[in-house]
């Protein structure tokens, strides 16, 4: 079955050259004039990725994926940006975001990136009960991370009574660290792990995922316990 897209882009010539790209690659494609549109479109078919501007009128793609994530938990979210302050990638990661790619752009890595999103979400999807790979994990649909319980069904963590909503990819992190304990992991295999080994982006992505995961699983995110920064290699799980 081919992938469906949906894309929202203001710009009408950005808007229908993504569309053409995607189509011209096999992906049944919507497209939305904006973030308010994109939002309405969404939940009339089953998507299964969303490219977002993050600039757009009436509702911002930061916006939009908001609304989307309140529908889909779990649908990949691609962000088109111009803009290359760290501050709007941490507020997109906050609101679920799974990657970024920053305006201009070439083709292949666009298509590189979603086809590595899609097939995360399809390794997600169909995830084997077994396995010898870094990611490989107990299927049972609940595991701890320290204090916190994880819950694979629901995408949530719980601390003390405190639910948290977690991304995909923050889930496939607690995973792993849960299968790993003790054991240093490097930037470089959990980014390979988690975003695939065509992800062109760099390490602080992963920075940011896991300083979002320790505020949702840390009883004190500054002073973490669960999570341990490994300075200049990577990080291991700590209890």
């Amino acid at each position: 079955m081919k992938a469906r897209i949906l894309i929202a882009d203001d710009v009408a010539a950005i808007r229908q050259g993504l569309q053409t790209t995607l189509e011209s690659e096999g992906y049944v494609v919507t497209a939305a004039a904006d973030g308010a549109q994109a939002v309405k479109l969404f939940p009339q078919e089953k998507h299964d990725l969303v490219i977002l501007d993050v600039m757009m009128p009436r509702l911002s793609g930061y916006d939009a994926c908001r609304e989307i994530r309140a529908c889909d938990a779990h649908v990949p979210v691609l962000f088109l940006t111009a803009k290359g302050e760290e501050i709007d990638k941490v507020v997109g990661f906050k609101l679920g975001a799974d990657d970024y790619v920053t305006k201009p752009f070439g083709v292949q890595e666009l298509l590189a990136r979603v086809e590595t999103l899609l097939r995360r979400a399809r390794e997600r999807a169909g995830r084997p009960a077994g396995g010898g790979g870094v990611g490989a994990v107990n299927p049972a649909a609940t595991f701890r991370l320290g204090a916190a319980e994880i819950d694979r069904r629901k995408f949530t963590a719980t601390v003390a009574g405190r639910v948290s909503a977690l991304t995909a990819r923050e889930l496939k992190l607690a995973e792993i660290f849960a299968a790993r304990p003790g054991e240093v992991l490097t930037r470089d295999l959990l980014l390979s792990a988690v975003w695939g080994t065509g992800y062109f982006g760099t390490t602080r992505t992963l920075d940011q995922h896991v300083a979002q995961l320790r505020k949702k699983i840390e009883t004190d995110p500054d002073h973490p316990a669960i999570i341990l920064t490994v300075h200049g290699v990577g990080y291991r799980h700590g209890e």
